[in-house]
């Protein structure tokens, strides 16, 4: 229902489109374009009509870019796309570019004469984004230039449509607030910083702001929008009216006013300032709509983010029951799994099937969509980090594959991410030592005791360091935010080397080291936290983190002599709780797995 196996589009058109492409550029007297892996939000999840970077390449990643030049295509992506993105586009034609090592800038002096023109559409980059590119280019005459419209939309004959998702309440209940008092708190932020407005850009902002969710991207219940909102309290918003039903007006009130977006430039031409403007997720093009007026913009980031970060009572127990749910059904998939293993050989099992598999448990509970594109990799597609399989790259499970199951859920009440990974029947031992060195780093995390002020950017190595004793990493973050029946990929915290967000209570991310193999398996171990008060004896100001995600973690693939007797009681303990908790939630079928799956392990 929810999972989507085809490609993006037709491998053999892709060529052609870099054909035309170059060919619309010349007439515009282009020497070049960037496309991004993006649409005017931002969005990680774009809808189908601004999904450019996939038409034209072929590459289906959720970040990345393409530079075209009359003689280069290169195709941007970082190190979780190094593998996958070998296998999705024509490499005769288009060309790997490992980023952030290499920067576009520096890509664009070596790859283009001085005096050359660079496009980029400045609905689809930040502000930030244009400046750094700018920065990197001085000295040089290379010049970036704004285009009034695509040149991607102006050869894609056959684009979508935008879409026209309809949008739905989030019950306040849920929300812990009501969207009358979040309008005001944000407009009380207005006034302590003195700007008469501020645009807000990320539909997930908007939606948290309006206590609405929408339809109109997969994965992510969000509305694509703009909105302004006054010092006042009031809100504009800019989006399709047909998304928004009677019942939605009516709950908005008088003080939100709907309008269409072709109303957004008129606005922003009209505002008086300062107004605030976030240079991090804010198109190039509403700064310069507000600057032609020379309205005083203010760069600060999106006044909604950090209170939509910070979870309420509320919104944490509407997470907490999504998770016993979301925890069940992944149970009742690994029992499952675990009894198809000996049969493999005589029954076959692809990794399509497991993702159809799961997708039905987790129906069964209630889902309203998959909150990302699972990731199921078997064998080798294990060691993508964001493999997404499709009906050209499934693959049947074999004796002995490690399986890495990444999925998540967008429940009523709350939005799921969780890993395991698990052996099919006997395995090569060797394995073991990495398994244990992520379950121990994972393991430090969800232990982890620290002063206030403290962001993610400390926590991350305590994850790391058991791999990096075996002269081993992986290359991507520990951890991101998470939204509360929202986007599963939410910013500004993360834990990862380059956060520098104090964390603070209420709080959630995701707690997820890696070890990736090329070519032979992947393993990832992944439970949501949220952050909590912590006692301390001295009277310190301290923080931890309380589990979210309770599902049993693979016990066969733990070598037991690596672990030390603090690990090993925090993981007989969790599984303690995975029992008592979800025990009673999972098929009948299941409960006798759950029991031998929570033993305690074996010490000697």
């Amino acid at each position: 229902m929810f999972q989507s196996f085809d490609s993006h589009s037709n491998p053999t058109q892709h060529v052609p489109r870099l054909v035309a492409l170059r060919a619309e550029l010349a007439k515009r007297e282009l020497d070049g374009f960037i496309v991004p892996r993006a649409d005017a939000h931002q969005s990680e999840y774009v809808a189908a009509h601004d999904a450019r970077l996939a038409w034209l390449t072929g590459f289906s990643g959720s970040a990345g870019f393409a530079v075209v030049t009359p003689d280069r295509a290169g195709v941007f992506i970082d190190g979780r796309y190094r593998v996958q993105v070998k296998s999705e586009i024509d490499l005769g034609h288009f060309t790997p570019v490992h980023w952030p090592e290499i920067k576009t800038a520096a890509w664009l002096r070596e790859a283009l004469p001085e005096g050359g023109r660079i496009g980029y559409d400045p609905w689809l980059h930040t502000r930030r984004e244009i400046n750094e590119i700018e920065r990197g280019l001085l000295g040089s005459e290379i010049g970036l230039v704004p285009v009034e419209t695509n040149p991607v939309d102006a050869i894609w004959k056959d684009q979508p449509a935008p879409p026209v998702g309809q949008v739905r309440l989030w019950p306040d209940a849920l929300a812990g607030e009501s969207a009358a008092d979040k309008r005001a708190r944000i407009a009380a932020l207005l006034n302590r910083s003195e700007a008469q407005a501020a645009v807000l850009t990320l539909p997930d902002s908007i939606s948290w702001l309006l206590n609405i969710r929408g339809a109109d991207v997969p994965k992510n219940p969000v509305m694509l929008s703009f909105a302004i909102i006054e010092d006042d309290g009031r809100v504009a918003v800019f989006t399709d009216p047909a998304k928004l039903g009677p019942e939605i007006r009516a709950a908005l009130g008088n003080q939100v006013t709907v309008l269409p977006p072709d109303a957004l430039i008129p606005a922003l031409t009209n505002l008086s300032g300062p107004v605030i403007v976030d240079p991090a997720t804010a198109p190039d093009q509403v700064f310069r709509l507000i600057e032609s007026m020379d309205t005083p913009i203010r760069e600060a980031a999106d006044p909604v983010i950090m209170p939509k970060a910070t979870k309420n009572s509320a919104e944490i127990a509407g997470m907490r029951a999504a998770h016993l749910r979301d925890g069940a059904a992944v149970a009742d998939l690994l029992c499952w799994l675990e009894a198809r293993a000996p049969s493999l050989a005589d029954d076959p099992l692809t990794e399509i099937d497991v993702c159809r598999k799961l997708e039905e448990l987790r129906l069964a509970r209630g889902i309203i969509d998959i909150s990302f594109d699972t990731i199921l990799g078997s064998g080798p597609n294990g060691a993508i980090t964001h493999y997404h399989v499709s009906e050209a790259s499934d693959r049947r499970i074999l004796p002995g594959d490690i399986v890495l199951i990444d999925s998540g859920g967008q429940y009523p009440d709350g939005t799921t991410d969780i890993t395991r990974t698990l052996p099919m029947g006997n395995f090569d031992p060797a394995v073991r030592r990495p398994y244990t060195r992520v379950l121990q780093g994972m393991i430090a995390i969800s232990r982890a005791r620290f002063p206030r002020g403290v962001a993610g950017g400390h926590l991350d190595a305590l994850a790391r360091a058991p791999l990096w004793a075996e002269g081993m990493d992986y290359d991507h973050g520990t951890g991101h935010g998470v939204g509360a029946g929202l986007s599963v990929h939410e910013g500004p915290v993360r834990i990862s080397r380059v956060s520098d967000i104090p964390l603070q209570p209420g709080m959630i991310l995701s707690n997820e080291p890696g070890y990736y193999r090329e070519g032979e398996y992947g393993i990832r171990i992944e439970n949501l936290i949220v952050v909590e008060p912590a006692e301390s004896p001295d009277g310190r100001d301290m923080l931890g983190f309380e589990t979210l995600t309770w599902c049993p973690i693979d016990r066969r693939l733990i070598d037991p002599a690596l672990m030390s007797p603090a690990e090993m009681d925090w993981l007989d303990a969790y599984h303690a709780r995975v029992l008592a908790e979800i025990g009673p939630l999972v098929a009948e079928t299941t409960r006798p797995w759950l029991d031998a799956a929570t033993r305690p392990l074996a010490r000697g």
